[in-house]
């Protein structure tokens, strides 16, 4: 079977990114979000109410970038 070069249309010509280069967004997002539950948990234990924030917004943000991305 031959294909024809014009029945093919490329992700460039489409404007779409290629899944594999979406990973390392996808990746990062998971990472923030562990980390700031991490964060969120030491706070918790040490009663250390600054980390504890910083540490849910974190995992928050993590969060709506995981969604978005």
């Amino acid at each position: 079977m031959e294909h024809k070069k014009e029945n093919f249309v490329t992700l460039e010509e489409t404007g779409e990114t290629a899944p594999m280069d979406e990973v390392e967004g996808r990746v990062e997002a998971e990472m923030k979000r562990i980390e700031g539950r991490a964060k969120e948990r030491v706070g918790q234990g040490l009663q250390d109410e600054q980390l504890e924030h910083e540490g849910r917004e974190m995992k928050e943000e993590g969060e709506r970038e995981k969604q978005e991305g």
